[in-house]
């Protein structure tokens, strides 16, 4: 066996860098691959985003879409009450078609049964949420409810059998379906209804004088056009219903459900809450609620990260769990997960006045209001993903009940801060309900992790880049009170930028090497 100058073996030492290096690589390809129509759809969502006050000048109109997105996030997770994560679980135990089949069935029934709940009681809903005659509103959320629920398992499928290429074209054309629905519907027939108002058309708008209606068909319309194009896998499922294994696997999902609505309450609660927590009259708060819509989508390139890399992760995690150095390929996934954010985080804050500037260079003034608190959305986002990496721990030892008590405990406090600041402190009240949160979770997932399975993060390193990205921003801020110019601004921000780069290569430059050798 080769040794080194001391003596030492270094043929298996080599060999697992190599393997472990080799499995990264492979999650980096996959998650570019699956993160493609998620970045696409969310980068395309924030160009739509900061079109917005092209399209409507007060930010107030926006609120109720801000609503129904919320609601829409926390009744997925009903909806499809954490199949997909089982399916990953059980698919390596348990016969896949058999599993697959009942899962299906399960998701069929259930998803009906819920949409016509809530069709019954969309008038209802419609008055809880201030939408006034605004029905269409509902019945169309439904709509994407029951068609995205039906898709889930569908995509779980192409993750699990390690098919991102179908998967990204599958998200792809329902992100293009949705922006062409609203260019046509909200760009360019308006115009045309101007010069012709006998024209047929003029029907379609009845129902909605502002137009937002038109973001919901076109999702409805993309979804409807995924799920058709995952026809080969539903031809592929063989309908039967095993009522033993699907009670075997809603042990381990229920709690996942607890999760998941924890996890989307610590995300949207302050969107759904905000109008009616915040002390100030029905349109001011319409208003905020709107802005703070605008803020969240603006720090949605964290998120676009965060969720590229779970789509990749999950069964990756799950396919190395029995691997001897699965603990390491954990740490240093980690390690890379959050450089990456914080070079986002810095891109992001660092240059958050090109999106101030932007807005008052076309009078949309008010839409910049709360963009300070941009840089605390995205850290906390930051802290959200940290928590996805740590809680692979309680997937894989089965303590998915534990990962639920972190969750509720994240929630309550997400509720009460949410409670106690938004009417005080507005838009940085509920970034700090977030960050503390986030902070929460984070830190007790770590602690139990380390206890149930260990995992040789590196902590120093991760606290140092989170530090400097934050201490980085920190100083640009402070530098250009001192010599207001956007020239100067600009090259601040990207000699930062630079600097954070300079430091991390550095730090990894023997990593990177080994990376691009493997």
């Amino acid at each position: 066996m080769p040794k080194d100058t001391a003596g030492q073996p270094t043929e298996p030492l080599s060999l697992c860098k190599t393997f472990l290096v080799s499995g990264i690589r492979k999650l980096a390809g996959q998650t570019l691959w699956y993160g493609l129509p998620s970045v696409a759809s969310r980068f395309l969502g924030y160009l739509m985003n900061l079109s917005l006050p092209l399209i409507f000048k007060e930010p107030a109109i926006t609120a109720d879409l801000t609503l129904i997105y919320a609601t829409v996030a926390f009744l997925n997770i009903i909806y499809t009450y954490g199949l997909e994560t089982t399916y990953f679980r059980f698919s390596a135990t348990e016969d896949r078609d058999r599993l697959y089949g009942t899962l299906s069935v399960a998701l069929l029934v259930s998803s009906f049964l819920f949409s016509a709940l809530l069709w019954s009681l969309q008038d209802q809903l419609a008055q809880w949420g201030r939408l006034g005659s605004h029905t269409e509103y509902i019945r169309w959320m439904i709509g994407i409810l029951w068609v995205d629920s039906l898709s889930t398992l569908a995509f779980a499928k192409l993750r699990q059998e390690n098919r991102p290429r179908r998967y990204a074209l599958a998200k792809m054309v329902s992100v293009l379906v949705n922006i062409i629905v609203v260019i046509v519907f909200l760009g360019i027939v308006p115009r045309y209804l101007a010069t012709h108002p006998n024209a047929l058309l003029t029907s379609l708008y009845a129902t909605d004088e502002t137009g937002i209606v038109w973001f919901l068909i076109g999702n409805f319309f993309g979804s409807l056009l995924s799920l058709l194009l995952l026809t080969n896998e539903w031809i592929s499922v063989r309908f039967y219903f095993d009522a033993s294994l699907f009670k075997k696997v809603m042990r381990y999902a229920w709690p996942l459900v607890l999760v998941g609505m924890g996890g989307i309450a610590n995300d949207m609660l302050s969107r759904l809450l905000y109008q009616f927590v915040v002390d100030l009259p029905p349109e001011e708060a319409k208003h905020q609620l709107g802005v703070f819509g605008n803020i969240v989508r603006l720090s949605i390139v964290i998120t676009i990260a965060i969720q590229a890399f779970r789509m990749a992760a999950e069964p990756f995690f799950f396919h190395h769990s029995q691997a001897d150095d699965a603990p390491r390929t954990y740490a240093r996934v980690m390690n890379y997960f959050v450089i990456v954010c914080c070079f986002l985080f810095l891109g992001l804050s660092l240059y958050i006045d090109l999106i101030k500037w932007f807005f008052e260079a076309i009078d949309r003034v008010r839409w910049t209001e709360g963009l300070y608190v941009v840089p605390l959305i995205a850290m906390a986002n930051i802290f959200l993903g940290i928590y996805y990496n740590l809680s692979i721990w309680y997937k894989l030892t089965n303590h998915t009940l534990t990962g639920a008590y972190i969750t509720i405990g994240g929630t309550l406090i997400t509720l009460l801060l949410t409670t106690t600041l938004i009417p005080s402190l507005g838009y940085l009240g509920a970034a700090l309900a977030s960050f503390c949160c986030y902070s929460f979770m984070m830190m007790s997932s770590y602690w139990l992790g380390q206890k149930h399975y260990p995992v040789p993060y590196p902590v120093k390193k991760i606290l140092f880049y989170l530090l400097l990205s934050a201490s980085l921003y920190g100083a640009h801020r402070w530098l250009i009170t001192l010599i207001e110019h956007p020239a100067l601004n600009l090259a601040l921000a990207t000699v930062l930028l630079a600097v954070f780069a300079y430091v991390v290569q550095q730090k990894e430059q023997f990593r990177w090497a080994a990376f691009k050798k493997a």
